[in-house]
């Protein structure tokens, strides 16, 4: 039966040759969103669980109370991995301490790399479960010793054997290469550490126990730990919530510091955090495309439910030959869902041909390494699974409609479909254009919000402005001289040194103190260490006072911008002294706040420190007088005399602003994608619903015409059934759309407005698309000849 089943379904397809293909061109569409979406949901879900210790592993974290705000972070002091081992030793199986991953200048002869990496403990590889190629776990115990990873170690030394070979890090630290570990997988939090070297040599260097009058104060660093086999997350993150309470001096008490662990199943999924409660992360955006992918799977399920019953007159004849010569209801069912089912299958195949070919440039916009698993066993059960659960839901309706139809009206030619049965058929294009429009509206909000905060005034100019990473001090101790080369080129207008770059604020410090402060106004500021030209250099802007001038002793001078100002409460700040943990600092003027952090956020409070000592950023203003390839090559070739150890390396400070933009550009450039596919979708089955019904009013229009109707009356009277469908479901899509858009948008403190010109260009686009897409077979059937469709009459 089932064989006779299959072929009696294929040849039902063979014979209604455009019905099939829109049905499985519109399923094989749904069918390939879904499993995009399934593939990136799964890449999402295993973000770092290519660690044995997934589930013990955790980073510790602090919230600390500022004004009645709780602040999170994951800056700690650097005690504190010894304070967790010695206090709470038996509740971690290791503890390491580390600085921060980013990119440092691998040096072997004459050969240079920039790669990332950062300075850990020992227990590090243990912790991490690397998979050493060379050398053992146990590799770090030397504290001048560093592991590379299998990429960097053929980076930098080819085929040679790099065991026991020395290197130097930043043209600073002689190091000897004592491991080479596998890569870490690209989808975890680990992905850029390509090289690990020691904490100890990196403490050390940096004399933290010497100059460090209050080191529970500074927060700089990050601690990650294993719990014991037999311990509890939840129950060791409870016991070491006062660990940094006990230690700070009473003026920190008043933070009120909650140490806690955060499990590495939460790091990428759950790092959102607000007023001390773990508020979600980019778990949002996987419901978010779940949703989606399966409101684009059922608009194709719904296209062919919809083409299926719309052709029911046409089978009503096979059923009732069927139920008359003895069919049961349930073979015709088990015969209709055949047809749905090998629909599927073909759709399937095709769809992975489409995801296939759509991979690259998919994994481009969501910034992936996604690939289809094609040798694991559970991809094809859950793909054949999925090819049988879409059949059923896509000949679910049909099946049980069809196989409904009495045989004694059908063969007596009695049989009418009657006005209420397209009910059902209006009520799943409205559906599909209801979800299409939600998603258009959608897309259009979240566009706007990005252009929105790209036009947001940022305070300074970010035209021909770059920034340069150094590592070595060659370029601090000969600066004078590359400045006044790099101007007397014409390369450049203006060059300062800096401790970060123009878009980002890494040093935070709550121990400042003003004249008339409220003992109870607690709060940290953004501290950037600078030489006297940064202001000039960025183009800022001078509300009061000057700016940092070599004509004054700037050497304990500070300039503030108007958050700071504001949080302060001094009327007249020019003149004033701010201490700095007791040290007396001049405020010589105020700035007009610069966006330097998320461009969603207000502005930080920041105070701008003059220091002549080295910085780690170079930030330089090409004249733009002359071109920008022109100016770099000039550039190059100064700071490659001055600066020979590290290889020239630039970003122009309008690209690293853009890139605060990645999270929301990928959110919309996804969305827009699948919105797309969606109204291709419900285009598709329109085409075919508008097909089917002027072929079934063909008499109708032939009469018409006959008795002397217009083709512009007859295209009206065949569309508006169906504009009336997408005004139905516009009422429905519109406010939908905007009660979920408006929560979205509330998440940011700076946001665009819900216009109203959005909701009328969805409702005005929607309607000319069903214009454009029933309009063929409106205009085919108004001018088809009416005597080929009433010669038989």
């Amino acid at each position: 039966m089932i064989k006779n089943y299959l072929k009696i379904a294929w040849r039902n397809l063979v014979k209604n040759k455009m019905h099939s293909l829109i049905n499985i061109v519109g399923l094989s569409v749904g069918m390939a969103v879904a499993m995009l979406i399934g593939l990136w949901v799964y890449d999402e879900l295993s973000f770092n669980k290519g660690f044995d210790n997934y589930n013990n592993i955790a980073q510790v974290m602090q919230h600390q109370t500022f004004n009645g705000d709780v602040g999170t972070q994951s800056s700690l002091p650097y005690l504190m991995g010894d304070e967790l081992r010695h206090t709470y030793g038996s509740n971690f199986k290791y503890v390491t301490m580390c600085s921060w991953t980013y990119d440092h200048i691998l040096t072997f002869g004459e050969k240079k790399i920039t790669k990332g990496g950062n300075y850990f403990e020992p227990q590090v590889t243990d912790m991490l479960s690397l998979k050493m190629i060379k050398g053992t776990r146990s590799a770090l115990q030397d504290s001048h010793a560093v592991i590379l990873s299998k990429s960097t170690a053929k980076a930098l030394f080819g085929d040679a054997d790099p065991i026991n070979k020395t290197i130097k890090i930043d043209n600073k630290f002689n190091v000897t290469v004592s491991g080479i570990y596998e890569d870490l997988p690209y989808n975890s939090d680990f992905n850029n550490l390509t090289f690990i070297a020691t904490w100890q040599l990196y403490i050390t260097d940096r004399n933290w126990d010497e100059k460090a009058t209050n080191p529970w104060r500074n927060n700089s660093f990050q601690c990650y730990v294993q719990i014991a086999d037999n311990a509890n997350m939840d129950q060791v993150s409870t016991k070491i919530k006062d660990v940094k309470l006990h230690r700070v001096q009473k003026a920190d008490a008043a933070f009120k510091p909650i140490v806690f662990l955060h499990p590495m199943s939460k790091w990428h999924l759950y790092s959102g955090f607000k007023n001390g409660v773990n508020t979600g992360g980019k778990i949002e955006f996987v419901w978010l495309f779940g949703i989606i992918g399966f409101f684009v799977l059922l608009l194709a399920c719904i296209n062919f439910m919809n083409l299926s019953t719309a052709r029911s007159e046409k089978r009503a004849k096979e059923v009732g030959v069927r139920k008359a010569i003895g069919s049961v209801r349930a073979q015709l069912i088990t015969q209709f869902f055949s047809e749905s089912l090998l629909v599927a299958f073909f759709a399937f195949v095709l769809a992975l041909l489409l995801v296939q070919i759509a991979l690259p440039q998919f994994n481009e916009v969501a910034a992936k390494k996604i690939d289809i698993l094609w040798g694991n066993p559970l991809f094809w059960i859950i793909g054949i699974c999925f090819s049988l659960f879409t059949g059923v839901i896509a000949g679910s309706y049909p099946a049980l409609y069809l196989s409904s139809f009495q045989p004694v009206k059908v063969l007596k030619g009695t049989f009418r479909v009657g006005k209420f049965a397209s009910i059902p058929r209006k009520v799943l294009v409205v559906m599909q254009f209801t979800v299409s429009a939600v998603l258009i509206i959608g897309t259009i909000v979240v566009f706007r919000q990005i252009q929105f905060a790209k036009n947001r005034p940022v305070g300074y100019s970010r035209d021909g402005l770059i920034a340069i990473g150094v590592v070595t001090e060659d370029v601090h101790k000969n600066f004078d001289a590359i400045s006044n080369e790099l101007k007397s080129s014409g390369a450049v207008t203006q060059i300062a040194e800096s401790s970060t770059a123009a878009t980002y604020v890494d040093e935070f410090d709550n121990g400042f103190d003003w004249q008339g402060k409220n003992p109870s106004v607690q709060g940290d500021f953004g501290v950037i260490w600078v030489s006297n030209d940064f202001g000039k250099t960025l183009g800022w802007q001078i509300k009061e006072g000057r700016d940092f001038s070599k004509d004054f002793h700037d050497s304990s001078a500070v300039i503030m911008n108007e958050a700071a100002v504001k949080f302060t409460g001094l009327k007249h700040p020019v003149g004033e002294t701010l201490m700095e943990d007791g040290k007396p600092r001049k405020i010589v003027g105020v700035i007009k706040d610069m966006v330097m952090q998320s461009p969603y956020e207000p502005v930080s409070r920041t105070v701008f420190v003059m220091d002549p000592t080295t910085q780690p950023v170079i930030n330089i203003r090409i004249n733009p007088v002359i071109s920008a390839h022109q100016a770099l090559g000039k550039i190059e070739a100064v700071f490659k005399r001055y600066n020979p150890a590290q290889p020239f390396d630039y970003k122009f400070v309008d690209e690293q602003y853009g890139q605060k933009f990645g999270d929301e550009e990928r959110i919309g450039k996804l969305a827009n994608f699948f919105a797309i596919l969606a109204i291709f979708i419900s285009c598709l089955g329109l085409s075919g619903m508008a097909s089917f019904m002027a072929e079934q009013r063909i008499k109708e229009i032939g009469v018409r015409k006959v008795l002397g109707a217009s083709v512009l009356g007859l295209w009206s009277l065949l569309s508006k059934d169906f504009v009336k469908l997408v005004a139905i479901s516009l009422i429905i899509a519109i406010p939908t759309a905007w009660y979920f858009m408006h929560g979205w948008l509330l998440n940011y403190n700076y946001r665009a407005a819900l216009s109203w010109w959005i909701f009328a260009a969805t409702a005005a686009g929607a309607i000319v698309i069903t214009l454009l897409t029933v309009s063929y077979q409106s205009m085919k059937a108004a001018l088809a000849n009416p005597v080929k469709s009433l010669k038989s009459e």
